[in-house]
């Protein structure tokens, strides 16, 4: 009895383990410069319609809202609204909306 446990765990471990490597798969992660010299990292993962912000230093979740064109998120003072034609923009900390390109990452 207690091979055929092993064989189960080991399976549901294996199974466990291909779950998480598809999860892996299903994240972005971008790299943005804005014109106004700031920089920030969004995450997007495809089960979840937040998107997560690191920009000044510290880790921003931003909502979903509703946009015609494209996609907006806002929370916490900060809008990021990634238009389906034009430049990405972010507003944050009472600054003014500022145009936003993605970092390309550069070969290794």
């Amino acid at each position: 009895m207690g091979r055929h446990k092993a064989i189960l765990l080991g399976i549901t471990m294996l199974a466990a383990g291909l779950t998480g490597a598809r999860q892996t798969e299903a994240q972005t992660f971008r790299t943005y410069r804005c014109a106004d010299g700031t920089q920030f990292i969004a995450g997007f993962y495809d089960d979840d319609k937040r998107a997560f912000l690191q920009i000044d230093g510290e880790p921003v979740t931003l909502a979903k809202r509703l946009s015609v064109s494209g996609a907006r998120y806002s929370g916490a003072g900060v809008t990021l609204k990634i238009p389906k034609v034009g430049p990405t923009t972010v507003k944050h900390l009472r600054r003014p909306v500022t145009a936003c390109a993605v970092v390309e990452k550069p070969g290794i």
